[in-house]
């Protein structure tokens, strides 16, 4: 039995809408939209959701009601991430939801967040290959570290075919870019990307002592930082979800398309064709993060995932 369902996913810098037909084993999509509406502008600042952030937001998800009625989906869920669970004013966020789509948005935890990350990214992998620890016909191995670059938070998950553990940390590519790189220059300076960096570090220390980073065979990266970085790496002259999806950087590309971003001006990276517009002063920051976590936790390449959150939230919906 088919069952059509509507995931909203509502981050920091973007809201995306996933409506898919659910049977047994398989998920078809049948809208995925993206739209980027920083709703977490100034959160790390000032603690509170900004009022044109909101209205950015609910425009947004106006448009994906309609969407949702037009497409008979007969479930929906709504889950907001990072921006919300630090806002001191999220319940204006919550009543707006509830007024637009007629239910109540759920502010995950970061343990949450990364339980349905994880569940997004992997299904694929589990599908076709059991917890055996041999390699499945994509050539991928688990256990696998699930890491989803988001605009406010990080998430670190490990497992195989569920997760054996997570940690979500406070570095984002938005929350970093405000914090660093907020008139630091264009492009920023060095002392800027120091700072930086050294916030990731401190960030990445705390995760083995609750993550077994040692234990993956296989860097799985989720999000728009990563999927751009890849897109880049490839070389691609616009954006093609069907090239990025699954294909494998390695960490010397991973490092060079960061070193990249970070020396190019806001105007030479929005003039590259990959690039999403509203990523364009926030790119830096994330493929700095995804650069740190390939050094230091010493992998070769990552396996880039078009599959995320939306997704685990989706399968969410069909098991309940």
């Amino acid at each position: 039995m088919t069952r059509r369902v509507a995931a909203i996913d509502c981050g920091t810098n973007s809201v995306r809408l996933l409506i898919a037909d659910i049977a047994h084993d398989s998920l078809h999509d049948v809208e995925r939209r993206m739209e980027i509406v920083r709703l977490g502008q100034g959160v790390d600042e000032t603690g509170r959701l900004a009022p044109e952030a909101l209205d950015r937001t609910f425009t947004a998800m106006r448009g994906y009601a309609a969407l949702i009625e037009r497409h008979g989906a007969v479930a929906v869920r709504v889950v907001a991430t990072s921006a919300t669970r630090d806002a001191a004013n999220r319940q204006d966020f919550t009543d707006g939801v509830r007024e637009i789509f007629g239910v109540e948005p759920e502010v995950v935890s970061g343990a949450e967040e990364a339980d349905l990350s994880f569940a997004g990214a992997t299904r694929e992998f589990g599908r076709l290959s059991p917890e055996t620890g041999l390699p499945t016909p994509d050539g991928t191995r688990p256990p696998y570290l699930v890491v989803d670059i988001g605009g406010g938070s990080t998430e670190f998950v490990v497992g195989s075919t569920h997760v054996d553990a997570g940690l979500s940390v406070d570095i984002g590519c938005v929350r970093l870019s405000e914090r660093h790189l907020r008139g630091a220059g264009d492009p920023p300076g060095a002392e800027a990307v120091e700072a930086m960096t050294a916030d990731i570090d401190d960030a990445l220390d705390r995760v083995p002592q609750e993550v077994p980073v040692e234990r993956a065979l296989t860097l799985v990266g989720l999000a728009g930082s990563v999927t751009t970085v890849a897109g880049i790496a490839l070389d691609l002259d616009e954006y093609d979800p069907h090239k990025i999806h699954h294909s494998r950087i390695a960490a010397n590309e991973v490092h060079a398309v960061s070193r990249r971003l970070l020396e190019m001006s806001h105007a030479e990276r929005a003039a590259m064709g990959v690039m999403h517009p509203g990523r364009v002063d926030v790119i830096g920051a994330g493929a700095l993060i995804l650069d740190r976590v390939v050094r230091r936790y010493g992998f070769a390449e990552v396996v880039v995932s078009e599959r995320d959150i939306l997704d685990g939230i989706a399968w969410s919906i069909a098991k309940a």
